[in-house]
């Protein structure tokens, strides 16, 4: 998902997702999808944590 070419992953990023994909290249099915959930929770998690620190500073609207 490499949407705007002015952002970019860090090293440290780049090197965290080489090492992912290595960790994750032989998992099954049902470990892909409890991997996929536990994910998308995170990241529900996290969107909510921006939106709420958003609020905080008076940039979004109630």
């Amino acid at each position: 998902m490499e949407s705007d070419p002015k952002i970019r992953l860090s090293l440290e990023q780049e090197f965290n997702l080489k090492a992912f994909e290595e960790q994750i290249k032989d998992i099954n099915l049902e470990q892909a999808k409890v991997l996929l959930t536990e994910l998308y929770r995170q990241l529900s998690w996290r969107e909510a944590y921006f939106k709420y620190f958003i609020k905080q500073i008076d940039f979004l609207p109630e």
